[in-house]
């Protein structure tokens, strides 16, 4: 994927290359994550940063879990785009194979382009003759919880939010920053600067732990996809220097 094709166009050389954008996005997250991390470190000993500190907390951890979602959108876009525009230069001839039988078994790009995240890995690991994923995985049921929350953050509506009200059962769940609360709450570690009576989401649900749940899941998934259809990943050179804290 990293190989730049030199071709010749009536004599003129032209250079085409094919960029990857997943690699520049799970970078990102695992940075942004980091970078929280340090602030609730030097912060450990129970001291409360400064207002421009906490703003910087939120605006890592927040936008690593941005990043981590776009890294999963891309890893698949680009899958996509290579098997169906022959972009095979990067792999042996087996692998040239399964690419092109993704391409020629998922041929409608607008049909790609509606489909939902989740459903696009599905469909090409199907294509692929490989097994999808089980509903019941852990990791794919992670991956589900953190679309879920991405797409709220990015189509945002306000909502009535009731916080520490004994009278409401699990069972009376019904906005969505309630059912966020009953699903994540024990899934990772809280954000330690939100206050006892701030709600659950997002202020106790964002903090390196969300972010690095959220990082840690992202790859597993996408080691899985490229697993099953037995390709490196795009991101196999550095994925050694993807670290979250």
């Amino acid at each position: 994927m990293d190989k730049i094709p030199l071709e010749t166009t009536g004599g003129e050389p032209v250079i085409r290359f094919r960029d990857c954008f997943s690699v520049r996005y799970i970078q990102s997250a695992v940075l942004l994550c980091r970078l929280g991390y340090g602030i609730e470190k030097k912060y450990s000993d129970g001291t409360e940063p400064g207002p421009d500190l906490l703003l910087r907390h939120e605006v890592f951890i927040l936008n690593s879990i941005l990043s981590t979602v776009a890294f999963l959108e891309s890893t698949i876009n680009e899958f996509y785009a290579d098997a169906t525009d022959g972009a095979y230069f990067y792999v042996d001839k087996k692998h040239e194979a399964l690419l092109k039988t993704v391409g020629e078994g998922w041929q409608n790009e607008k049909n790609f382009d509606r489909a939902p995240m989740i459903t696009k890995y599905q469909k090409i690991l199907a294509i692929a003759g490989s097994s999808p994923f089980e509903e019941d995985d852990p990791v794919f049921s992670n991956i589900r919880d953190l679309i879920e929350i991405r797409n709220y953050l990015m189509h945002y509506r306000r909502e009535w939010v009731v916080v520490a009200d004994e009278r409401v059962s699990e069972d009376d769940t019904k906005t969505q920053v309630e059912k966020f609360e009953k699903k994540l709450q024990r899934k990772f570690a809280q954000n330690p600067f939100a206050h006892k009576n701030q709600p659950y989401f997002p202020d106790k649900c964002f903090g390196h732990g969300c972010a690095e749940w959220a990082v840690t899941n992202s790859l597993l998934f996408t080691d899985a996809f490229f697993h099953k259809l037995d390709l490196p990943a795009p991101y196999e050179g550095i994925k050694d220097d993807l670290l979250t804290r």
